[in-house]
This record gives structure tokens, C-alpha cells and sequence, in this order.
């Protein structure tokens, strides 16, 4: 009986987000607006996790504002970058609804800031960029029934998972096939070990302050 095929993405972070076909290029000034307002990061869709020929597909997943500075544009100046990215604390987003393509295994997703902060990065530039940041082990999987095993994402430090940020009513932020590594522990159908997978979701960021107003990033 072979392994079941299984490992994790998680959403992480982007730093310097902007990438040209010969390599990095200079970071562009950035602008995150509105300065002060609180927002949300909502699934649209469905979010992925794929590795081989196994995919998890989870149906709701969120990043909302609670208290303090997390899910919060900075007041200015600070969310201006004259050379590179504007970077924002969120709370770790939740996921739920998830299943496998294998017949009798099911997944749980849990996020959590144990060992570090959550961040959403924006970079202006042309595509304008995106991405979550998570931080070590900050996204675990559980699957049970046929196999029980254990996927932990980012096991040795933070990731980045890099999107595509598009201003609209609300913005969006498209992450698709992105690589983050893991590490599976678990019974003997399990793949233990150090393993890689891909994400891809899309979120909508929208105010939450001012639901009349958009998130937007320019330069």
C-alpha cells in the first residue's frame, strides 16, 4: 500500500516583492490607503493546498479585525514606503470546510502566532504585489481516517507567498501555486519528513471602517 501523498502551503509573506525577467529590480514607492482604516481578508472561491496528486480544498477561510493594530492600515506617515513594501500585523487567518481528493481522509486547517506575527505586505509596482507572511509553524494540517498525519508549514522560520494585487471594489489579492515547505509527521502511510506544496487562493480585502471606501495601494 503506498504512501498517502500529502503536505502543506501556507500563506505567507511578501518582502520585496518585485520581480523583473532578469531578476530583482528596485522596489517602487508604496502607498497603502486608507491611512488608519481597519480591513478584512476574505475567501473568494476556494483556497488549494496540492502535493502530487493530492489536493486539499478548504471553502472559508478569513483574516478579520479584532482589537489593537492588527487587520489596520498605519496612520501616516508610516503607511507610506518611499522604496519598497508597506507592511501590515493581521491576524492569522482561519480555514475551515476543507477536504481531500482521497476517499476516506479529511483534513482539519488551524492557523496560529505562536512563534511569530502574521504580516500582509503590499508593494506598488507594475503588477502591483501582495502576499501573507507566516510565520514558523504557523499553519498545521491534520488528516484522519485512512491516514493520520500531521503537516506543519513553515517549520524552520517564516515563508513568503507571493501574489498579485489588483484596486478594486473590493481589492484583491491572488496568490496562485505558490511553494511554501513542511514537515509531516505520523503513522506509516504518512510521508514523514521534510516536504514541499502549493497554495493558491483568492482574498477580498475590503474596509472594514469604511465599507463605502476600497484598500488600495499606489505609489
Amino acid at each position: 500500500m503506498s504512501k498517502l501523498l500529502v503536505s502543506v502551503t501556507g500563506l505567507a509573506a511578501a518582502t520585496a516583492l518585485t520581480f523583473g525577467a532578469t531578476g530583482p529590480q528596485a522596489a517602487a514607492s508604496t502607498t497603502l490607503l486608507p491611512a488608519g482604516h481597519s480591513f478584512s481578508a476574505q475567501l473568494t472561491g476556494k483556497a488549494t493546498f496540492v502535493a502530487g496528486s493530492t489536493t486539499m480544498t478548504c471553502t472559508v477561510s478569513a483574516s478579520v479585525p479584532t482589537s489593537g493594530a492588527n487587520n489596520k492600515v498605519p496612520a501616516a506617515p508610516a503607511n507610506h514606503n518611499a522604496a519598497g513594501p508597506v507592511t501590515v500585523p493581521v491576524n492569522p487567518p482561519t480555514f475551515s470546510g476543507c477536504t481531500t481528493n482521497i476517499s476516506g481522509v479529511s483534513v482539519t486547517v488551524t492557523s496560529n502566532a505562536t512563534n511569530g506575527a502574521w504580516t500582509l505586505s503590499t508593494q506598488n509596482g507594475a503588477p502591483v504585489t501582495g502576499g501573507f507572511t507566516i510565520p514558523k509553524g504557523g499553519v498545521v494540517l491534520k488528516t484522519s481516517g485512512f491516514a493520520s498525519c500531521t503537516i506543519t508549514a513553515s517549520p524552520s522560520g517564516p515563508t513568503a507567498v507571493n501574489g498579485t494585487w489588483t484596486n478594486g471594489a473590493p481589492s484583491t489579492l491572488a496568490i496562485a501555486n505558490a511553494p511554501v515547505p513542511a514537515t509531516v509527521t505520523g503513522g506509516f502511510l504518512c510521508p514523514t519528513g521534510n516536504q514541499s506544496a502549493t497554495f493558491s487562493a483568492t482574498y477580498r480585502i475590503s474596509d472594514t471602517t469604511d465599507p463605502s471606501q476600497q484598500i488600495t495601494v499606489t505609489g
